[in-house]
């Protein structure tokens, strides 16, 4: 149960990953959480998260947005950033929609990568479903519904554990990172 838990990988932000180096590592399809991985909770696509998606767009990649969010709130996000498709509702960690988001991009688990900033739903839904999962520090953690900064308490003990892990874990994989950021 703790392994579902740990990330394969825990960076700073969605924007430090090379995306490009994974491309030619053979992924093809990247699946994201939207509030506080991509921008502040609640907030619309800015200029950062719109030149990204045009980036992964010109690499080639298939972009999916997979979100406990209501269908407004997604389908917004989704509307302002170029080549992603949106799953809302998601009920995550369910790894349900992390495969169905696959079958919609033509992917596989070996070929998709997930990018969240939460340990209880994005990570491990990612891990039981196969997915090689990369963790990122939220935007802005204070920001939040109650339920879910209560949760960040929890995650912070389990980032503990993880730290440990990472010197004698297996399944670690880091993501490269870009040199500029």
């Amino acid at each position: 149960m703790k392994r579902n838990l740990y990330p394969n990988d825990y960076v700073e932000s969605t924007y430090v990953i090379d995306f490009e180096k994974l491309y030619q590592e053979g992924y093809r399809g990247i699946i994201f959480d939207v509030d506080n991985t991509l921008v502040p909770h609640g907030a619309p696509a800015d200029e950062r998260a719109i030149a990204l998606f045009q980036w992964l767009h010109t690499l080639g990649y298939r972009v999916t947005l997979l979100s406990n969010n209501k269908e407004p709130r997604v389908q917004q996000f989704c509307e302002q950033v170029v080549g992603a498709e949106y799953i809302f509702k998601a009920g995550k960690p369910k790894p349900a929609n992390y495969r169905k988001a696959m079958e919609r991009m033509g992917t596989d688990a070996d070929t998709t990568i997930f990018v969240g900033d939460q340990i209880f739903t994005d990570v491990w839904g990612a891990n039981l479903a196969g997915i090689r999962s990369v963790l990122v520090k939220p935007i802005l953690p204070w920001k939040e519904e109650i339920q879910i900064i209560f949760k960040r308490f929890i995650e912070a003990l389990i980032l503990g554990g993880y730290r440990i892990y990472t010197r004698y874990g297996d399944t670690i994989q880091p993501v490269p990172l870009r040199k500029e950021s």
